[in-house]
């Protein structure tokens, strides 16, 4: 059945998630395995640790960041 006060559209149909806020959840995988044949050194060090670390430390903390960007996106365009 339709609804014609929003234009036609059924009344139980959520607006899909838009594609662009997906691309924040490749991050990670990008972070952690893409890059990792790149970064995959002892020197130099950054903050006192090998560079292979620091690069780990940053993909950890990088990786709720994207998940809740890709979140706040989906939340904007009214997604679930």
């Amino acid at each position: 059945m339709r609804n014609h006060s929003n234009g036609g559209k059924a009344d139980n149909v959520r607006p899909r998630p838009s594609a662009a806020n997906r691309w924040w959840l490749l991050l990670p995988y990008v972070l952690f395995l893409a890059a990792l044949p790149l970064v995959n050194r002892v020197t130099p060090t950054v903050l006192g640790l090998p560079f292979l670390f620091f690069w780990m430390l940053v993909a950890t903390l990088a990786t709720p960041l994207s998940v809740w960007l890709a979140r706040r996106g989906d939340r904007k365009r009214g997604g679930a």
